[in-house]
């Protein structure tokens, strides 16, 4: 559910470059399970990318639904693949939990946003946090 505040940045699948090369490496016997595991990825992996939020619906038949609020935040780290033309990226987040997103189209740009947004979001004070009758800053 987006807010009216909420922005969408990036809504979709997973680079089609991603399916190509390893359709391409199926031809082995090797390259068999990238192929299958490339093939369930196009099917049912979906990202949102929004100012507030990252969604990802995935797993077997896209039921595994995830969302992380940017402000839970705290690394990101990538990876190219294909090329350069998409890459991976590992969420690490406040407590230590990891979320990975596999086969993110111009993922450079969105790690940008993401970031930009982070920086955003750490500098306005939220007021709503209070122990007792001071504001934490």
């Amino acid at each position: 559910m987006i807010n009216m505040n909420e922005e969408i940045f990036y809504e979709g699948g997973p680079a089609k470059s991603d399916l190509i090369i390893n359709l391409l490496a199926g031809i082995t016997i090797l390259g068999l399970p990238f192929t299958f595991a490339a093939i369930v990825r196009a099917l049912w992996l979906r990202y949102k990318i929004t100012n507030k939020r990252i969604s990802i619906d995935g797993g077997w038949f896209g039921k595994n639904k995830t969302q992380v609020s940017l402000s839970n935040i705290e690394e990101i780290r990538s990876i190219p693949r294909g090329f350069g033309s998409y890459g991976d990226m590992v969420l690490i987040l406040n407590d230590g939990s990891k979320v990975e997103m596999k086969s993110l189209p111009l993922f450079r740009e969105k790690q940008k946003f993401i970031e930009e947004n982070i920086n955003k979001r750490s500098q306005t004070p939220n007021l709503k946090e209070v122990e007792g009758f001071a504001t934490k800053f």
